[in-house]
């Protein structure tokens, strides 16, 4: 008997659908006017100053001057973001929707296909709806930790992202996984079943720690030099990256379902 024949598109449902999510909602925000962008922006994305004028608002008045005497621009942008001065707490999940164009919302769609997937056949969509938010806050944590006194708006979903290929490197390297030492590929649903490496062995597996080690050269090139992916009028936050990378490694095992227990496998199209 013929073997059956793999599906081209192999993608489980709910990254298909994240990823729909996240390009209409860069297609809408595309045909609004600039004014509804930033207050979509002021409403939904991250801003580190909003959080801290709440407990300094010294330190954010500080800021604010500072920012106010480069131009009066930057001083209306300030006000503009800081809003009413309350936490936005809803932001700290929010941002990972919005992008800053279709190159952003695209390598972001593109490696959460690649990561997302393997990990969503691991978890089931529950579990993995939330890891993703998760990952999300972990990053936001870390952006506002480096990033007190900002005022400029922080968006993607690359935290998330990041915490995919954080979980993955936990069960895809070892032999027989999704992804062994020869980087060959197995779909099988079993593939996605084999017990996690423990983090121990992780920081002792080579081809683990050699991932590990290009995505943080990756981070701290694209950071330092963003033109290198063609984004010349904004910044990277790679603080953001490593936030949602170390959730996601830390927090696997939160999420990982007993093998003996497997969850069933996400509908794929």
């Amino acid at each position: 008997m013929a073997p059956a024949r793999q599906p081209i598109f192999n993608v489980p449902g709910v990254v298909l659908a994240l990823v729909a999510v996240l390009c209409a909602i860069q297609l809408v925000t595309d045909y609004m006017n600039p004014l509804a962008q930033f207050r979509i922006l002021a409403e939904f994305a991250f801003v580190p100053a909003r959080f801290t004028v709440a407990y300094d608002p010294t330190a954010v008045a500080r800021a604010f001057n500072a920012a106010a005497s480069n131009s009066e621009s930057a001083a209306e942008l300030a006000t503009f973001f800081l809003g009413d001065g309350r936490p936005s707490w809803h932001t700290a999940l929010t941002y990972a929707f919005l992008h800053g164009g279709w190159t952003h919302v695209g390598v972001n769609c593109l490696w959460l296909v690649a990561f997302g997937s393997a990990l969503a056949r691991r978890f089931g969509t529950p579990r993995f709806l939330a890891f993703c938010a998760l990952c999300a806050v972990g990053g936001a944590l870390a952006h506002y930790l480096t990033h007190l006194t900002d005022f400029q708006p922080m968006v993607g979903a690359s935290a998330v992202v990041s915490g995919a290929m954080a979980a993955v490197v936990r069960f895809a390297f070892q032999p027989g996984a999704p992804l062994n030492a020869a980087f060959g590929f197995d779909r099988s649903h079993r593939a996605y079943r084999l017990p996690a490496l423990p983090l121990r062995e992780v920081l002792s597996n080579r081809t683990a720690l050699s991932f590990l080690g290009l995505w943080f050269l990756a981070n701290f090139v694209f950071g330092a030099f963003p033109q290198t992916i063609g984004m010349t009028d904004a910044s990277i936050a790679w603080q953001a990256h490593v936030g949602g990378f170390l959730a996601g490694l830390l927090t696997f095992s939160w999420f990982d379902p007993p093998a003996e227990r497997a969850p069933p496998a996400p509908s794929e199209s």
